[in-house]
């Protein structure tokens, strides 16, 4: 490999050291029924964005939890200490649902005709921030 190949993957690694996400891929909920719950997090703290998951009654939202809880336990693994959520600052920088495979399935139609249905999936990926990290990048920036 290369010198500068080396280099920007060496900066690569190190950036992905400070970020803190979860991808969950081929989830089984069309991408159009899963964008308003996420609309919802984007923004919010962790602990309260958990609990908004815990309590919606959409289908979508125990997707959502169980891939939030991963993001959060993949910050703590990563941060390597007992620092609470709340002390933390932890909140929803992003998420993005982009769409996944189709499942195309045929439906009987009148007349021995037939109608597709085509079952959709998506790919739902969270980045969490810590609002005190940011801070204190800002602060020794200036």
């Amino acid at each position: 490999m290369g010198a500068r190949k080396r280099i920007s993957a060496e900066k690569r690694k190190e950036a992905k050291k400070s970020q803190y996400t979860a991808r969950l891929t081929g989830c089984p909920v069309s991408p159009r029924k899963m964008r308003p719950v996420v609309r919802q997090l984007k923004g919010k703290n962790a602990d309260i964005a958990l609990a908004m998951l815990k309590t919606t009654v959409n289908g979508s939202s125990e997707y959502l939890y169980k891939l939030l809880t991963s993001a959060i336990n993949n910050w703590q693994q990563k941060t390597d200490n007992k620092v609470r959520i709340e002390d933390a600052g932890l909140y929803v920088k992003s998420v993005s649902v982009d769409g996944a495979r189709m499942l195309k399935r045929i439906q009987p139609a009148p007349q021995g005709r037939a109608h597709r249905i085509r079952k959709r999936s998506n790919h739902v990926t969270i980045e969490l921030g810590s609002r005190f990290e940011e801070q204190s990048i800002v602060e020794s920036q200036e």
